[in-house]
């Protein structure tokens, strides 16, 4: 009985010290109370999507998806219609050029092919003394030379593509005047002179249109008049002139694997120099 009552005694004793230390803490208790409940507040504020900053958030971040998935639309849609062209890999430039353009040709007649060219060349922007590539291409891709002796109805020698390689230039030439020119690789020089031999007599009919030749009775024996052996730039070539002596055809050739075809001195002797100028750096 007196040990149940001294267990009473203590736990009474316990008891009332825990409640005086209590009593002794309540207002710095209280004030740690108050402070959690203020802070356990304001982090449901923070974390609340109904709070003004959270709602801020959440609109710009939409925005930025709304955005996002704008852009790919329209940059999906753009690249379908783009006119962009790619350039096949092997259709590197035959000579340094400083500017380039490439004119889509799509189901254009022969007429069309050459207003397109020769309106590139009269609009060309490229620097005084500077040369132009301009490449055709259909469906985004840059057509071979056998593909432009069938747009250009050059039928003499479209069983004799095999000579010239598919890669092949038409370029102007910024001088006085914009000159217009056709630069082609060919297999060899013993190989291919037969075959411009051929081509000479129908040449100026299949791209009269390029080199602004007229079809009239004043110019109609131009179309059968005999070519003649000349040199330009200290190079061989065959030369078509007129009555009065002025060239209105020629082609020329600069080396062994290379031929122009212009109406040109000053052209041909800026491709001479340049095709010149890759070999030495080569």
């Amino acid at each position: 009985m007196e040990n149940d009552k001294l267990k009473i005694k203590n736990v009474k004793t316990y008891t009332q010290d825990m409640a005086r230390a209590i009593g002794s803490d309540k207002g710095g208790l209280m004030k740690k109370i108050i402070h959690e409940e203020e802070q356990s507040e304001a982090q449901k504020i923070n974390l609340s999507p109904k709070s003004r900053k959270n709602r801020l958030f959440m609109f710009i971040s939409m925005l930025l998806i709304i955005l996002a998935f704008a852009l790919s639309i329209f940059l999906l849609f753009f690249s379908k219609n783009s006119d962009t062209i790619s350039v096949a890999p092997q259709f590197t430039s035959i000579i340094f050029t400083d500017q380039t353009s490439f004119k889509e040709i799509d189901k254009f007649t022969k007429d069309e092919l050459v207003r397109a060219v020769l309106k590139q060349v009269k609009s060309t922007k490229v620097k005084l003394g500077g040369i132009e590539g301009i490449y055709l291409a259909e469906d985004k891709k840059v057509i071979d030379f056998e593909r432009f002796v069938a747009l250009t109805k050059s039928d003499s020698i479209s069983g004799k593509t095999d000579f010239f390689s598919p890669n092949f230039l038409l370029g102007v030439a910024n001088n006085e005047t914009k000159d217009f020119f056709i630069l082609l690789k060919v297999r060899s020089f013993p190989d291919v002179f037969p075959v411009m031999r051929v081509w000479e007599d129908r040449i100026l009919y299949d791209l009269y249109g390029f080199f602004e030749t007229d079809i009239s009775s004043k110019t109609g024996y131009l179309f059968t008049k005999d070519w003649e052996d000349g040199i330009v730039g200290n190079k061989n070539a065959r030369i078509l002139r007129d009555d009065d002596g002025k060239i209105i055809l020629m082609y020329v050739f600069i080396n062994d694997s290379s031929v122009i075809i212009t109406d040109s001195e000053t052209a041909s002797r800026e491709v001479i120099l340049r095709l010149s100028s890759s070999q030495i750096k080569k």
